[in-house]
Formats: C-alpha cells, sequence, structure tokens
C-alpha cells in the first residue's frame, strides 16, 4: 500500500510547490522593457518564463529555460542572482524584487527528470571535449543535440568540475548533477574519467585520433600562491584543496582563513559544518564594503557565526597564526600600515586567494598564454590552434556559472560553424 501511495504524495508535494511558484510569478510587473533580462548573461526571457509559469504552462517554461540554459537547474542555485536578475528587478522599487531563480530551479529540475532528448543521427563529425565542468557539460548536451559524436574528457572520476569538487553540498545538491550524467548518457556521449590531458593524452593526441575539434574547458583548479613564508607549513592549505574533499582534513579549534571571496565564505561554512565547535575567523584586507565575496554570502556567513577582521594584511604564516600588519585607506587607495604588527591566533590556516588555470593541457597544441596564466582565445573561443578552441573561466578568468554557460554557447555555435565548413570542402573533393 506503501508503495502505491508514495507517487501520490509526490504529486501532491510538487503541486505546492509549483503553486507557489506560479503566486511568485503572478508578482512579475511583465515590464515591456525589463532590466532583469539583459543583466543575466544568457539573457534568459523572464517575463515571458513568468508568464507561461503564470499561465500553467510549466513544461513549455522548462524547455525554454533548458533550450536557452542547459544547465538552468544549477545556476538558478549558485549564480549571483543580487547582481543579476533578482538584483535589478524594478518589483523592487516598491517592495520585494522577483525571486525568478526559485521558480527557475523547481521548473528546471522537474523539467530535468522527465526529460528524454530526442536522438539525432550522427553527422559524421566527433569533438573532443576536455573538462566535465559546466562549460564541458553544456559542449557535450549542445553538440550532442546536433548528431556530434562526443568524447568527455574528465580527471575526476565524476561530472561537475568545481560543480561537484568546489561547492559545497548544503549549497548545490549532488543530485542534479547525477540528473545531467543521466542526460549524456542517453545522448551518447562517451566518458574518459580519471584522465588527465596532457600526460599520457595530449590534444595533439586527440586530433591525430580524428576528431573534428577540440573544446577545453578545464577550469581554473590550481590555487593561487600567496608566495608568504610558513606557506609549506603542515598546518597550512588551500581552500580548493580542502573543498574537494573536507573529510580529509583534521581542523584544529581555531581555523583563520586568509581571503574573501565566495569560495572563502565556502570553506568557512562547510568548516563550521564539519566541526561545529571551531572558531572560524576570515581574514580581509579590504574594507568591509569592498570585499569580493557577495552581500548575500557574506551575510550568511555571518549569521552562522562566522567571524571577519577586516583591513589586515598578511605578512607570514606560523604554527599557530597569522602575523598581519594593518591597511591604510585614503582617497580610493589602500597601503600597507609596516607600523602595526598583531598575530590571529589560529591552528589551521585557509588561502583562499584565487585560482588559475592548468597549463598540461596545452600540451601538444600552439595555444598561448596570457600573462596570468589564462589560454587566449576570441570571444567565441576560438584559440590560435586550428580545430582547438577553449571557453570558461580557463580564457576569461574566474566568473559565473551563467558566464561560463553563455561563453560556451558561443564556442559551440563556432564549433559547429568549423564543422560545417569542413564537410562543405570535403563534399567539394
Amino acid at each position: 500500500m506503501a508503495c502505491r501511495l508514495a507517487p501520490v504524495e509526490r504529486v501532491e508535494a510538487g503541486a505546492v510547490l509549483l503553486n507557489t511558484q506560479q503566486k511568485e510569478a503572478r508578482r512579475c510587473l511583465k515590464c515591456p522593457q525589463p532590466s532583469c533580462k539583459p543583466h543575466c548573461p544568457l539573457l534568459t526571457d523572464i517575463p515571458k518564463l513568468t508568464t507561461l509559469v503564470e499561465d500553467g504552462e510549466f513544461e513549455k517554461a522548462g524547455e525554454i529555460l533548458f533550450l536557452n540554459n542547459p544547465l538552468s537547474a544549477v545556476t538558478s542555485i549558485v549564480c549571483p542572482h543580487d547582481q543579476n536578475c533578482y538584483g535589478h528587478c524594478k518589483q523592487s522599487i516598491m517592495g520585494e524584487g522577483i525571486k525568478f531563480y526559485e521558480i527557475e530551479r523547481e521548473i528546471s529540475n522537474k523539467y530535468l527528470d522527465t526529460y528524454l532528448p530526442a536522438i539525432p543521427p550522427p553527422n559524421g563529425h566527433k569533438i573532443a571535449v576536455i573538462g566535465a565542468g559546466p562549460g564541458g557539460i553544456t559542449m557535450s548536451i549542445l553538440l550532442a543535440l546536433k548528431g556530434y559524436g562526443i568524447t568527455l574528457f574528465e580527471a575526476q572520476d565524476k561530472i561537475g568540475g568545481i560543480l561537484q569538487y568546489g561547492i559545497p553540498d548544503f549549497r548545490l545538491p549532488k543530485g542534479v548533477l547525477e540528473k545531467y550524467h543521466n542526460i549524456l548518457e542517453r545522448l551518447g556521449v562517451m566518458f574518459r574519467f580519471n584522465t588527465y590531458i596532457g600526460s599520457t593524452v595530449t590534444v595533439g593526441d586527440m586530433l591525430m585520433d580524428g576528431y573534428s575539434a577540440v573544446f577545453i574547458a578545464v577550469g581554473t583548479p590550481r590555487p593561487n600562491k600567496f608566495g608568504l613564508f610558513g606557506e609549506t607549513l603542515g598546518n597550512v592549505h588551500y581552500a580548493v584543496d580542502y573543498l574537494k574533499s573536507p573529510g580529509a582534513f583534521k581542523l584544529g579549534k581555531q581555523i583563520a582563513i586568509v581571503g574573501a571571496g565566495n569560495v572563502a565564505m565556502d570553506v568557512a561554512r562547510t568548516m563550521l559544518r564539519q566541526s561545529p565547535e571551531c572558531e572560524v575567523t576570515i581574514i580581509n584586507n579590504l574594507r568591509e564594503e569592498d570585499m569580493s565575496a557577495s552581500k548575500y554570502e557574506s551575510e550568511l556567513a555571518k549569521a552562522e557565526g562566522i567571524k571577519f577582521i577586516h583591513e589586515r594584511q598578511p605578512l607570514r604564516l606560523t604554527s599557530d597564526g597569522v602575523v598581519c600588519c594593518g591597511i591604510l585607506y585614503s582617497e580610493g587607495k589602500y597601503s600597507e600600515d609596516i607600523s602595526t604588527n598583531e598575530k590571529i591566533a589560529a591552528d589551521t590556516i585557509i588561502i583562499a586567494i584565487g585560482q588559475g588555470p592548468q597549463a598540461a593541457a596545452l600540451i601538444g597544441t600552439k595555444i598561448t598564454q596570457t600573462k596570468s596564466g589564462l589560454y587566449e582565445a576570441d570571444e567565441n573561443g576560438r584559440t590560435n590552434h586550428g580545430g582547438v578552441f577553449a571557453a570558461g573561466d580557463v580564457v576569461s578568468g574566474p566568473k559565473s556559472v551563467s558566464e561560463a554557460v553563455s561563453f560556451t554557447k558561443r564556442a559551440a555555435a563556432a564549433i559547429d560553424e568549423y564543422c560545417r565548413k569542413i564537410a562543405e570542402k570535403e563534399a567539394r573533393f
């Protein structure tokens, strides 16, 4: 009897959630010239979608969201909404802005649950996609839907990249990534897990093996080095390494996180969940209002008991803390106050000052790098090596997931055009 009732209960629960989103959709002003859409990196047509939701056309709304942004189920959770749609909603002039991201999350997840892609006939072209993060997943879906044979290479054992190994479960439930894995399988994507490109396998090998094009979306997994004395001590770790497997780290009672971006907030909040009795302090070398973390993320961290120390510049890392000097601010400029010196006590120190790209994937290519190590490519992902494209953080530097998807969409169109030209040339001979 319980087995028979379970599906009905799920439907009823889903109906309540959808009804809640319909109520939120009705609050949308359906502006003729909306400010939400142009502030979305993917130009999501929010007025049109809220109208569909209001009218109960959830399937249609889900389809539009997916075709415009295959990762809408993810971006609706992790994107900086206060800087994008929500932060530019005209409804906020009179009250609270429309929480479109909540509507998008509910509709997108339900769409993925029932989505059965139509499998197109093979078009004769194989594409190698390096990196199964946001860019790699997006590219694989977009091109597989056009009949391309996709092989997805990933250095880890699961898809997701930063979504899997860099964003905590409490922010992004990993079940959504399983849904994307299933979709990729249905589309015939071949997976090469635990394959680090640049060691045994290179881009040159792929081109020799008959891939019409190679797409690189390896992100920026390498932690930036501070270059301070004490950085190799046993109690010092990098944020991106910690977030991959928090359980592998033994934390002390006092933890100092150097850096105040969104990654630092993720680390701090994860540590409190891992070790509730610990005291976590974030060291920020800027004024509070200039922190790189979004206000939303920093407020959540404060609410959970994370401490902040602003305008301190780390000078040295030790086995029992971080030695800092003060920071002076005047007329828009920062400078170190070398007359001050203090030690912020810490058993464990985490460095969270950003990430950069790995160069290994460039082996076997002519692709050049910028001074900061990013791969050089145009706005459509074309590199200076014929048939090799790159997009996402590895080209632009760390950006939001929605920005990575937007960039990847342009690169997908460029790859499709490139392969069509190859087919036209072959047809002439």
